[in-house]
């Protein structure tokens, strides 16, 4: 069965076998025969920001076009929101829906979800798209318009990914992550129709989530603006890092979860770059609130901390008192680290 009759939704658009849609270097037809618009690589470079923009909205009508396609000759029936469960394959990291919330708050939903019966539950429903829609339609306490079909794992999975795809709204790790998760459950054919990649980049999105801890993803979340380069960085350093464990712990602070997800992930970097050793050249160590305490300089061989003591004569003669308790409890502390 090809991919384009993968929900058995007929369409005027020509045949294609499987071997040809998986094995050209050009994406296959998508679900339901929606066309895709070719991009000549050599143009890539010179677009600028109003063909980016024309090609966003174009792709967005096209998944808006797969849907209407799918509504074509289905009864589209309100459902109650809390007998619907996710995809049994994560997509998406929570994110905002502010703007989704407002839309439909506004003018109502306008384009119906796709659910499944779910296979286990009976009575209940399984989602193929419109996790966003469903959980702003939850918020917001109101029935769910939704087409039901019966859908095989594969359909299911399939629908999932590529009208993600044609939306283009997940970002690179979201992406990355699903289809992580859909190759422990799937043949690889199956994988590369739901994300409409070649084998090379399933690869290296595979190679990618297995280096990161999911923790380290899940504190830093979907990030959007951030594509694959700046993963592999992350993954780069990640692996050089002395402790994993510290990097998923800075990630969680209260510090860095104040940020957007794209300054989380931003931040993390940062932390986990090398930091090099300014030799020769003072810095001055300060208070949380700005107090000058001390002027050190660092080199090769040796560090040097100076005190203003006309500043501050009675700190400095503190230092001096407590140096010799620092130095007895750091030995103390290397003691029982190599005892344990």
């Amino acid at each position: 069965m090809s991919r384009k009759h993968i929900l058995g939704v007929s369409t005027d658009a020509p045949n294609a076998s499987p071997a040809d849609n998986l094995a050209g270097k050009t994406r296959s037809m998508p679900l339901l025969g929606v066309a895709r618009k070719e991009r000549d690589p050599a143009t890539k470079l010179t677009a600028n920001i109003g063909n980016a923009l024309r090609e966003q909205n174009d792709r967005l009508s096209r998944a808006e076009e797969i849907e209407r396609r799918l509504a074509e000759g289905q009864a589209v029936i309100e459902l109650d929101a809390s007998a619907i469960d996710p995809s049994f394959v994560q997509d998406r990291m929570a994110g905002d829906i502010d703007g989704l919330l407002a839309s439909i708050r506004e003018q109502g939903q306008q384009v119906p979800i796709l659910v499944r019966p779910h296979p286990d539950q009976p009575g209940r429903y399984q989602v193929a798209f419109g996790h966003r829609r469903l959980r702003a339609v939850s918020e917001l306490g109101l029935p769910i318009k939704a087409i039901v079909r019966d859908l095989t794992d594969e359909q299911l999975v399939v629908a999932q990914g590529q009208e993600n795809n044609e939306r283009e709204d997940l970002t690179f790790i979201e992406k990355a992550r699903f289809a992580y998760h859909l190759n422990k459950q799937f043949a690889r054919e199956i994988v590369i129709a739901a994300m409409s990649i070649d084998k090379s980049n399933l690869s290296k999105m595979l190679l990618l989530v297995d280096a990161l801890p999911s923790d380290l993803i899940d504190a830093i979340g979907a990030a959007p603006g951030i594509g694959r380069p700046s993963w592999q960085q992350l993954a780069a350093l990640v692996e050089k890092a002395p402790c994993l464990a510290e990097a998923s712990k800075y990630a969680l602070s209260d510090e860095v979860q104040a940020l957007p997800s794209a300054e989380r992930f931003k931040a993390v970097i940062a932390n986990l770059k090398p930091r090099g050793v300014a030799r020769g050249l003072p810095e001055v160590m300060s208070t949380p609130d700005g107090a000058r305490i001390a002027q050190v300089t660092q080199s090769k061989s040796k560090l040097e901390i100076t005190i203003d003591k006309k500043a501050t004569p009675e700190f400095a003669a503190f230092v001096l008192e407590q140096l010799p308790t620092l130095f007895q409890a750091h030995r103390a502390q290397n003691q029982r680290k190599q005892g344990e």
